[in-house]
């Protein structure tokens, strides 16, 4: 079972846990590395959920927009994210302003299994994708 500690990075020839298809090297891992900047929502969001799944929380906090961010951000070591599903995007392209992504991230925590649903917002700020919030 994979941590979520930071130390804990998928190799760069393994599966990306966002679940795209993609290795993490050519996926999300340039993202979280800081190499690479999300052209799109959608990309941002995949990455985000797996920095949640890795506990990047350093990540998380870069890619929240500042009128939203936390003061802190504190991950739930017992939580490990299992799946993410992409249900739908408005806007959040390489050219928009602003954009939507519907996602349901699976998870598991101690004994139960649930969902997390949620209709998140992002803004492009200086050329960077930012998330601001989100229904659940």
């Amino acid at each position: 079972m994979p941590s979520n500690s930071p130390q804990h990075r998928p190799a760069a020839d393994d599966r990306c846990p966002c679940r795209s298809g993609s290795t993490f090297g050519d996926c999300c891992g340039p993202l979280l590395a800081r190499s690479a900047e999300a052209p799109t929502a959608v990309q941002l969001m995949s990455s985000r959920y797996t920095a949640f799944a890795v506990g990047d929380a350093d990540y998380l906090r870069a890619t929240w927009h500042s009128s939203t961010r936390p003061l802190d951000l504190d991950l739930d070591d017992e939580t490990t994210w299992l799946a993410l599903e992409i249900v739908s995007t408005e806007r959040g392209g390489p050219f928009d302003r602003d954009g939507e992504v519907e996602f349901r991230a699976s998870y598991r925590s101690d004994r139960e299994r649930g969902v997390l649903h949620e209709r998140s917002r992002f803004l492009r700020d200086s050329g960077r994708w930012f998330y601001v919030d989100g229904d659940v």
